[in-house]
């Protein structure tokens, strides 16, 4: 069944690739300091393609106005990065040309006003281990506005015998999907940094961390000696509901009922060099879509991670402007890959444009792709719908692989045979 579907699948993008005709424009904006409000003169500016590993297709300099210009060369999907003091901003090329103005920030290894805004924990078990997702919100509010970056960005500290699985960030702003990176050690055992720009807030958006780990879990219980780097307005800690927390000394963490499927717990105002001390014990996993996200009682054979519901299963919390909810941290740390990190910027449906409809195991990918006939479609159009295939067949093979519907092999197989059939159809259309 599954061999079934990547061939419909592959053959629908056949179709898609087809009939998109390769048109060149241009691409001409202006590269502006938003720390100085002064033009960016001298940055760099690429034209980056996504779909072939960010490979650079084109380079130019901004002149004394911040001004510049760029080509493209055919009607695939582009990014445009402009580097300034080491750091870089993207924005997605606007489809066939026009303007593509971007902001950039002077950089300073510490910025006054970066805090972190919440620092969500996930903890289940499975098949005798911890598995844990640490998602951290990070806000910088700095005045003026300035990116916080260096070899030591973000620090965490994770327990001693953490077993680290995926680690991604994302950038603020709409548009963006996490981006894999490394965690890099940094003194004691346990504690790490990322080497990753915390850019100022962008529509009230801050930068996001995440980072995926596993602990040893005997006689079902485990005791947390957890530490931030940086204020921490709030903590969450997320459990299913077979298991349980219980705070040590010191530490106030209040059961804070959010979702009936799920527990909830929270504290308030966590200040650097003060250990939130907590145990946790039981054994559990949080609810899936296929169970009927019923009730979180479920054991360790279960695969990683909250259900399909906004926020994992976790609904909005109290008194919190900026709610849980908009997270999907499970799903959000898998598609960090490169493929869908390229396609984080390209996901943008013009107006007008028809929307592909995810399927079933059992359906032909192309009956729904051939919805809009593709002889009488535009470059623009065969992109979008493009692009929503991609996003939906993404999300379909990361779930499958999260929720252990599909074995690690025959995830590498799907996923390096897709990545392949698209760099070669996109190759020959352009």
């Amino acid at each position: 069944m599954k061999a079934t579907r990547s061939f419909a699948f592959i053959f629908s993008l056949g179709l898609l690739l087809s009939g998109a005709l390769a048109q060149s424009a241009t691409v001409t904006g202006t590269v502006t300091d938003k720390t100085t409000n002064k033009p960016a003169a001298g940055d760099a500016v690429v034209l980056v393609e996504p779909m072939s590993g960010m490979s650079e297709i084109a380079h130019t300099t901004c002149n004394a106005q911040g001004r510049y210009t760029l080509n493209l060369p055919g009607a695939n999907p582009y990014l445009i990065k402009a580097t300034h003091q080491g750091a870089e901003y993207f924005i997605p090329a606007p489809q066939g040309g026009g303007a593509g103005d971007i902001s950039v920030y002077d950089v300073a290894a510490k910025v006054a006003g970066v805090t972190i805004d919440e620092w969500v924990s996930g903890i289940e078990t499975d098949n005798g281990q911890l598995r844990v997702v640490e998602r951290y919100d990070i806000h910088n509010e700095s005045a003026p506005p300035t990116t916080q970056w260096s070899k030591k960005s973000f620090e965490i500290v994770l327990p001693a015998d953490a077993v680290i699985g995926d680690v991604s960030a994302q950038r603020p702003g709409a548009g963006t999907l996490p981006t894999s990176v490394k965690l890099e050690p940094d003194g004691p055992k346990g504690h790490y940094s990322f080497n990753f720009p915390i850019q100022p807030d962008e529509g009230g958006k801050g930068t996001l961390f995440q980072v995926q780990y596993e602990l040893p879990y005997g006689n079902n219980k485990y005791s947390f000696h957890s530490f931030v780097t940086m204020p921490a307005h709030t903590v969450w800690v997320v459990l299913p509901k077979s298991m349980s927390l219980t705070a040590g000394s010191g530490t106030n963490f209040e059961l804070s009922p959010q979702d009936p499927s799920v527990q909830t717990y929270m504290t308030r105002d966590a200040v650097p060099g003060k250990a939130l001390d907590y145990t946790i014990s039981g054994t559990g996993a949080f609810p899936r879509e296929d169970q009927g996200g019923g009730q979180g009682d479920n054991s360790g054979s279960q695969a990683s991670g909250p259900g399909n519901q906004p926020g994992g299963g976790i609904g909005e919390p109290i008194n919190t402007p900026d709610p849980l909810s908009k997270y999907k941290w499970w799903i959000l740390g898998a598609l960090g890959l490169l493929l869908a990190a390229g396609a984080a910027f390209l996901l943008r449906k013009p107006a007008g444009a028809a929307s592909a409809t995810a399927v079933r195991d059992e359906e032909p990918v192309y009956s729904r792709a051939a919805a809009t006939p593709v002889a009488q479609a535009t470059p623009a159009s065969h992109n979008a719908a493009l692009m929503n295939v991609l996003k939906e067949e993404l999300f379909a093979i990361e779930s499958e692989k999260i929720s252990g519907k599909i074995t690690a092999e025959e995830y590498a197989e799907q996923k390096s045979a897709l990545e392949t059939v698209l760099k070669r159809a996109l190759k020959r259309n352009a």
